[in-house]
């Protein structure tokens, strides 16, 4: 599937600690819930050992998200935390498994589901910042993404009769036949779902399901973007020096299919729920299962007072990002930019940038648009998800975005924006994913501020003309190499770096004794 700027790289708007972890599976949740009519009694989780997910599912919002998308709810439902006892109480009969079945992907799901009529099997994967892909229904190899109407269609050995029938009557963007021992199964991608009156005239039909979509910007027939590497952008460009965002708004209007005013007025939406959640933050949080309390309350003071050592904007842009990362670990709304465990770093400094600048709200969206871009880049040739690359995949590319969009605010050239976000990149690479006790705040607050003062730091740096000498898509890849070469215990999975300090242990055993105190039902969550 093409990267969108609002499906895989500013977004999606949630609440949980992690994006790949909580709004992934509430996406899988989702649709799991579709292929089931929402009608299910049964419903078995496995996890892959040697993933990510056996050691880390309930602590990051894995259990929290999945089970809020096979109850309906939305990323942002206030409900979330109470989701694995809200099952439960549905009269759902849930089992959570590690198995070894060998999955490549460290965020594998496997999901059985069964109601007194039927049994459906789905295997998904969590790619990073809250995207996904169904890769088996049923023992059918498949690829959805959530991004269109999905009609599935069981059918009885008429496959290529049901196909051709379809393709003379109905306007679909793809129409695949899935073949396994001697089933069939159709699966028809389109803007709107096949109707029950077509369907009435296919031979051989067993069953059939809509899978709703779970992106807010859909896959139409013929999607195409004018580039998908930063040396392509630049090769487009040919010199012009057309500004960053304004490329961001050329290619999501090509993506999305969205005029420039309606690109300009979703960026603008974000950046009023980020300024929102900012303000929840300094005024003060609250959450049993967190590692650390309200702390950005004290910072403003001090900041006000003049009691702190002289930063300037950089003193506004700490208190932003801690105040986002605060309200991410009280389960308030916050918006995974790129991701949910960096949600921080890039919206705060735009914010705290933009405003000791006197700019407006509207620059600030022109400038989370231009990170975007840089997001796309990365997106397109990698990944976002700590599980895969480390902290470099999250923390980096939000050094790398946010760098390129304080370039934008200060009204820096094309050249500049993609030279700040290769220099804020370079200076990431092999940072390691090991959050402390499970709850995505230690030392990941630390790495936010480092993040948002690394791309001041290469912003700077690129409007005075300091040369980045490795390109920016070389840097990415190189990046994705050294997630090659680091140990699985040091992407996310609570097995190495600070996670096993003496001190990160007692604290992991100390949360869960309050969880099992708080609630006795083992549902996971804090209430």
């Amino acid at each position: 599937m093409l990267v969108s700027i609002f499906n895989d790289v500013i977004g999606p708007v949630m609440r949980g600690p992690s994006s790949s972890h909580c709004a992934a599976a509430l996406r899988i949740g989702r649709l799991a819930r579709d292929l089931m009519e929402g009608d299910f009694a049964d419903l078995l989780v496995e996890f892959d050992r040697q993933g990510s997910l056996p050691t880390t599912h309930d602590t990051q919002g894995s259990d929290m998200g999945l089970f809020g998308g096979l109850l309906g709810w939305d990323a942002a439902d206030a409900r979330l935390p109470g989701s694995p006892q809200a099952l439960r109480e549905a009269g759902v009969r849930l089992a959570i498994e590690t198995v070894d079945a060998g999955d490549p992907h460290p965020n594998t799901y496997r999901l059985t589901l069964r109601s007194a009529r039927e049994t459906h099997t789905l295997r998904a994967i969590s790619t990073g910042g809250g995207m996904m892909e169904v890769i088996d229904l049923d023992g059918f190899a498949v690829s959805l993404f959530g991004d269109c109407c999905e009609t599935l269609l069981w059918v009885d050995g008429t496959g290529p009769e049901v196909v051709a029938l379809l393709q003379a009557r109905f306007a679909a963007d793809a129409i695949l036949l899935h073949q396994a021992e001697h089933r069939q199964l159709i699966e028809v991608k389109a803007a709107i779902f096949v109707g029950d009156a077509l369907l009435a005239d296919l031979p051989g039909l067993l069953a059939v399901r809509r899978l709703g979509p779970v992106l807010p910007v859909q896959t139409r027939r013929g999607t195409q973007v004018p580039f998908g590497s930063c040396a392509e952008l630049l090769a487009v460009d040919a010199g012009r020096g057309l500004p960053l965002w304004q490329w961001a708004v050329a290619y999501e209007r090509e993506r999305g299919g969205l005029s420039e005013a309606e690109v300009l007025a979703k960026m603008g939406e974000i950046v009023r729920i980020v300024r929102r959640s900012i303000a929840e933050g300094i005024a003060g949080t609250h959450y049993e299962d967190r590692v650390l309390g309200h702390q950005c309350g004290r910072f403003d003071e001090l900041m006000r007072e003049g009691r702190l050592l002289d930063g300037g904007a950089l003193n506004r842009i700490i208190l932003y990002v801690t105040a986002l990362m605060e309200v991410k670990s009280s389960m308030g709304v916050i918006v995974a930019a790129p991701t949910a465990g960096a949600c921080a770093a890039l919206p705060g400094a735009v914010v705290a940038m933009a405003e000791a600048m006197g700019l407006d709200e509207e620059a600030m969206a022109r400038a989370l648009l231009a990170s975007g871009l840089i997001g796309v880049f990365i997106a397109t040739r990698w990944t976002f998800a700590a599980e895969v690359g480390g902290c470099q995949a999250e923390g980096g590319s939000a050094a790398s975005m946010a760098a390129a969009a304080l370039v934008t605010l200060a009204g820096g050239t094309l050249a500049q924006s993609v030279a700040a976000a290769s220099m804020a990149l370079q200076s990431m690479i092999g940072l390691i994913c090991d959050p402390v006790a499970n709850r995505v705040e230690v030392p990941c607050l630390g790495k936010n501020v480092m993040a948002a003062s690394n791309a001041l730091s290469c912003a700077n740096m690129a409007l005075a003309g300091y040369d980045p000498i490795i390109p920016l898509d070389e840097v990415i890849d190189t990046a994705k190499q050294v997630a090659t070469q680091m140990p699985r215990e040091l992407r996310c999975t609570n097995l190495g770096g600070l996670s096993i300090t003496p001190t990160a242990l007692a604290l992991e055993e100390k949360l869960a004794a309050r969880r099992a105190a708080s609630c006795g039902t083992g549902c996971g969550c804090s209430s």
